[in-house]
């Protein structure tokens, strides 16, 4: 009998958008990366559109992507990222779904997940028809097909949840095998009992429905998934191949499965280069005809169940207790504070149900002035989720709207509806899957909460029910005893986040001193346009003074703001926003403020700031994480020029002195070190930003801090010299025929090698393996055979891939 493998990744990242911006802001722990997305997409989902495989010598012989092998789903909100972030990896992802529909008898590869990474068996019957709509029209929208299957987050699942998934025509989804409670072959009566995880993981399974549906349950082999998650299996992959094959059973008389299911983190992220361990078992075991490669909707249509299965309801594959690790302290953590409780996942669940069923009535009673049909209106919702243009919103209004719909109508019902989006959020599993309340996953869900809140005041006026959330949620008690309890924690990180249209005013009008805006301008979800502005400046002291009209993309409400904002130098800055009360006023407050900084009378500024705008005062303080950063970093650099002509002085007039120290046997003040390492690690990264490399200078500094065993700051070199390099291999495929650029990019590869820092060349090898494969030859027939110029550019483009690492002779003819 034939022999089948589908490995499945899971791709997902918690949600970590501002949830008034709805953008991530700046992550310092992600560094040297903007944020954690940015950091596992270079580390896992970028790797897994285009692995190495690797020879007997440890050189490259192809470059595959995982995903045209892979069963894969990969969460909507993360999709949604890549697909303005990291569009390149984005489009490949769909590109392999495609290429797997050839290849797997018109069957994708990808299939959907529940929409934004709820528990669905704690989710009410309305969440969870909304969240399987939206994780369906999701997938379509991206990869322009039906989804065959879905995947269940956490593999949580119950019979409604079942229910709701076959009533919108999901043919199958994945579960842990200690989920399947009994089974029997169709057509007889005996159940038999596999409780324990004791199915056998090689076939397809139908579970009957109570309403007369069916649908398709595979269940991952348990024990080769967890040697792939967490025992090291990805270090080879001819042993994660072999391991593989132990799956199989010549006891078996059917055409057998063999599947797993990880998180797709695990190919890279959590296992670095676990996904060139992936390609190679793939491609191995292709090679050797170990299994015949598939995923689950190929299999499916060619062996349908022959047996059904009863599941183990309220169950999920991440916690042995069921499902209680997402609401009470079960015993499940992380392990890394053992002396810490989860009792606080009840209470935060219990207020969070409690909102929810606050915002639905809230929700349907005032929707339905406007709207046919509320909760169908929020099923479909997802369509203007996915396109927010003024056609397409008003075309979704018209269509459930009970008559003609004001503008001021279309900002309520845009509100009501964002509510019950964050009111759906604030349910991301991450919330509770963790060790203490005080964790940013769990900060994170109670500000969707907090983000649901503040659209509900700003409808109906009401801040009873944000009072009312905040008691119920202080029962919620953290394990830090500076955090307390939940209420406290909304305090100290829900409430400052909040943005309103005055913070994005003020937002604009401080960045406004450092930066040239148009006269439209986007920042974040919200649009300002400019109505009137004056910038002036004396020294480094300026001062803006403006009018602009500040839109949200999400709500299309508007508002009229006036502002100034006076800096001082350095981080001295003062400023005031407030609604536009009158032409007349603030003319009068512009010329006031206008004729003070002429007369550089700065505390009358000041002082006017406060009378015009009373509390409504703000400063750097004040601005979005990115650009405060920006500005910040604008002011250290000065600074920071300070250090180094200090610290130059000290090395360059004393490195006679600390030779003869060295020569003398004598040890040398640890103030030398820090200056010496201080100038040579700001010396060579200025080296490498240089547009025309100094190869021998980058030497000199390279020898020099060997010399003084002084180490380079790894991290910030190795992120400056990847991005050096991969704009000159930009280069090279933009002309790949100029032989010149092709010896500089090796001797540039060459000198790395004497640097101590393992260079990620990724991006670099791809481009190359792009030109090897693609237009090699197409290039050197451009060049007359007989003329040394065409040997002279083929010999330097072989040497590059050489020096990149890759074997020649598999990916170039004629090497």
């Amino acid at each position: 009998m034939e022999r089948y493998l589908c490995i499945h990744g899971h791709f997902y990242q918690p949600p970590r958008e501002n949830p008034w911006l709805e953008a991530i802001e700046i992550q310092d722990s992600a560094y040297p990366y903007h944020d954690w997305n940015e950091r596992v997409t270079a580390e896992c989902y970028a790797p897994n559109a285009a692995s190495r495989i690797l020879n007997d010598e440890k050189r490259i012989i192809d470059i595959s992507s995982n995903y045209s092998r892979l069963s894969f789903d990969f969460g909507p909100t993360l999709l949604s990222w890549l697909e303005i972030y990291a569009a390149d990896i984005y489009r490949a992802v769909l590109e392999a779904d495609k290429k797997s529909i050839e290849w797997r008898s018109g069957h994708g590869n990808a299939i959907a997940q529940i929409y934004n990474h709820l528990i669905m068996p704690l989710s009410n019957k309305r969440d969870k028809q909304t969240q399987v709509i939206w994780g369906i029209k999701d997938f379509e929208k991206r990869f322009q097909r039906f989804p065959e299957g879905m995947w269940l987050s956490e593999t949580a699942v119950d019979i409604e949840t079942l229910e709701v998934l076959a009533e919108h025509g999901i043919r199958f989804t994945l579960l842990a095998p200690h989920q399947a409670h009994r089974v029997r072959k169709l057509g007889t009566g005996k159940w038999k009992d596999v409780s324990d995880a004791r199915v056998d993981p090689t076939m397809a399974y139908l579970c009957r429905l109570p309403s007369g549906r069916s649908i398709t349950i595979f269940f991952y082999d348990g024990p080769i998934s967890q040697a792939v998650a967490f025992e090291k299996l990805l270090s080879s992959g001819e042993a994660f191949a072999d391991r593989l094959n132990t799956g199989f059973s010549d006891a078996r008389s059917w055409s057998q499965i063999m599947n797993i299911a990880t998180d797709g983190e695990t190919y890279g992220h959590h296992h670095r280069f676990g996904d060139m361990a992936l390609a190679y078992s793939l491609d191995y075991i292709e090679g050797t005809g170990m299994a015949i490669l598939t995923n689950y909707g190929e299999y499916l249509e060619r062996f349908p169940p022959t047996y059904e299965v009863q599941i183990i309801e309220r169950s999920s594959w991440s916690c042995v207790h069921g499902i209680e690790r997402w609401k009470s302290d079960c015993g499940c953590n992380t392990g890394g504070n053992p002396e810490w409780n989860q009792e606080w996942r009840a209470p935060l669940r219990d207020a969070l149900d409690w909102l929810r069923d606050q915002l639905s009535v809230r929700y349907e009673n005032r929707i339905k002035d406007y709207l046919n049909d509320p909760w169908s209106a929020r099923d479909e919702y997802i369509d203007v989720i996915l396109d927010r243009s003024r056609d397409n919103v008003m075309k979704y209004i018209k269509k459930f709207s009970k008559h003609n719909i004001e503008n001021g109508d279309v900002v309520t019902i845009l509100k009501l509806l964002e509510i019950q989006r964050h009111a759906m959020l604030m349910y991301t599993s991450c919330g509770w899957f963790f060790d203490d309340l005080s964790g940013i996953e769990t900060i994170q869900v109670i500000q969707y909460a907090g983000r649901a809140l503040q659209l509900y005041e700003d409808v109906e006026n009401d801040m009873d029910l944000e009072k009312s959330f905040l008691e119920k949620l202080a029962a919620s008690r953290s394990n830090l005893y500076h955090d307390k309890n939940g209420a406290d924690l909304y305090q100290k990180y829900v409430k400052p986040s909040k943005v309103d249209f005055e913070g994005v005013g003020a937002h604009y009008a401080v960045s406004s001193l450092f930066e040239d805006y148009a006269d439209t301008e986007s920042i974040y979800c919200y649009d300002v346009k400019k109505e009137d502005y004056q910038k002036v400046h004396a020294g480094d002291k300026s001062m803006a003074v403006g009018k602009i009209m500040v839109s949200s993309n999400i709500t299309w409400r508007s508002e009229e703001l006036s502002f100034a904002v006076l800096h001082l130098g350095s981080h001295d800055l003062n400023g005031g926003v407030h609604a536009f009360v009158g032409e007349e006023e603030y003319q009068t407050m512009k010329d006031e403020m206008m004729s003070s900084f002429e007369a550089g009378s700065f505390s009358d500024i000041v002082r006017s700031i406060d009378a015009h705008f009373e509390t409504h005062n703000y400063s750097l303080r004040d601005l979005f994480r990115d650009e405060q950063r920006k500005i910040l970093n604008l002011n250290i650099s000065s600074v920071l020029e300070e250090f180094q002509t200090t610290y130059r002085h000290m090395y360059e007039h004393n490195i006679i002195l600390m030779n003869f120290l060295r020569e003398a046997c004598m040890p040398i003040p640890h103030a030398f070190f820090t200056a010496a390492e201080f100038i040579l690690n700001s010396d060579i990264q200025r080296a490498f930003r240089e547009d025309d490399l100094d190869i021998p200078r980058i030497e000199s500094i390279v020898n020099e801090a060997k010399t003084w065993n002084i180490p380079l700051h790894s991290v910030e070199l190795e992120f400056i010299i990847r991005q050096k390099i991969e704009m000159l291999m930009n280069d090279i495929r933009e002309n790949p025929i100029n032989s010149s650029k092709l010896i500089t990019m090796q001797e540039i590869l060459k000198l790395l090698r004497s640097i101590p820092l393992e260079i990620n060349l990724w991006s670099v090898q791809n481009i190359y393996f792009e030109l090897a494969q693609e237009k090699y030859h197409d290039l050197l027939s451009q060049l007359q055979p007989e003329d040394e110029g065409a040997s002279r550019w083929a010999d330097a483009f072989k040497q590059l891939g050489d020096v990149l690492n890759f074997d020649l002779s598999a990916i170039v003819l004629d090497a």
